[in-house]
């Protein structure tokens, strides 16, 4: 290695010096150290010899019998070893920040992650990289693009496609449309829910977060026969819009990974369509420039949970 340890008074000792001073400490013998330095036996006793002149002090006592240390080699020793020491876990933990095994990662969340696959996807990541501190960024989807450019977020999970983002994107999951009902609703009692059973009800929408895509949804799959004294925006939290539903507020339109978050009071019923199961599709947002190496393991990871088959060439 070229670097160096240097001390005020001049003195110019490389690490890798240290090291063969340490390694024949251990091996009390220069020719047992030479051997297992794979050196010439000459070569170590020349830099053990530059070693003492640069010190101005003598390391190693030399005897016929051996090579011990003086007590001012004791103290050296000792010194090198916690320099070594430093060094070696320095190295390692850029090692590990470069293979993106060590850092931060600023993730967007559009949805909350209480269930299903995104919350699977945090625990997954941190199983991997336990050493990853991992920041999460609610957010619209104007919000979370915004962040995406201005390099405050890393990487942004989001539903649809943004005909406004023209950098990088992964297809992931999709996730069922869920009615959040009072436990005495009408509905309540039902396994599922038809799009047409909810034309009459209050709708209470988050402003942030998946709100308007939720309420798009809605307009569009009840075929403009809402209007805007059926919706309620609530600027409040998954909790907090819950509580007004148990109190028999409006209805909450939500997506399949919030339903981790329960409330008394409250049931979930899935939305369908005619064909099945109403679903949106999620995918991840981020720029091809962002160097952040724990970007890399992160999308690395989800390329091997979510492949992109829309990538595959055709296999007819």
């Amino acid at each position: 290695m070229g670097m160096r340890a240097d001390d005020v008074n001049g003195v110019d000792i490389e690490l890798r010096d240290l090291r063969l001073a340490l390694v024949t400490s251990q091996h009390r013998s220069l020719r047992r150290a030479a051997e297992a330095l794979n050196i010439r036996q000459s070569t170590l006793s020349r830099r053990l010899h530059e070693i003492e002149r640069q010190l101005g002090v003598v390391v190693f006592e030399r005897t016929n019998g051996g090579t011990r240390l003086t007590t001012v080699g004791l103290e050296f020793i000792a010194s090198t070893r916690r320099i070594l020491d430093d060094v070696d876990t320095e190295l390692r933990r850029l090692r590990s920040r470069s293979r993106g095994e060590l850092g931060l990662l600023t993730i967007g969340v559009h949805a909350s992650p209480s269930a299903g696959n995104m919350h699977a996807t945090l625990a997954e990541y941190h199983r991997r990289f336990p050493d990853v501190d991992v920041r999460t960024v609610d957010g619209s989807h104007d919000r979370l693009l915004c962040a995406l450019a201005g390099n405050a977020v890393d990487v942004a999970i989001m539903t649809g496609r943004a005909s406004n983002w023209d950098d990088r994107t992964l297809p992931l999951w999709s996730e069922r449309v869920i009615v959040a009902l009072p436990q005495q609703h009408p509905l309540a009692g039902n396994r599922r829910v038809q799009w047409t059973d909810l034309v009459n009800e209050k709708f209470l929408l988050p402003q942030q977060g998946p709100g308007p895509e939720l309420e798009g949804l809605l307009v569009a799959k009840l075929h403009n026969a809402i209007g805007d004294q059926h919706i309620v925006h609530q600027d409040a939290s998954l909790d907090r819009l819950l509580s007004l539903v148990s109190a028999d507020y409006g209805a909450l339109l939500m997506f399949e990974g919030a339903t981790g978050v329960r409330h008394e009071g409250v049931v979930y019923r899935e939305v369908w369509d005619e064909d099945g199961p109403t679903r949106v599709h999620f995918l991840a947002y981020w720029r091809e420039a962002n160097a952040n190496p724990t970007l890399g393991s992160f999308l690395g990871m989800l390329r091997e949970r979510y492949p992109d088959l829309s990538a595959e060439p055709d296999a007819t």
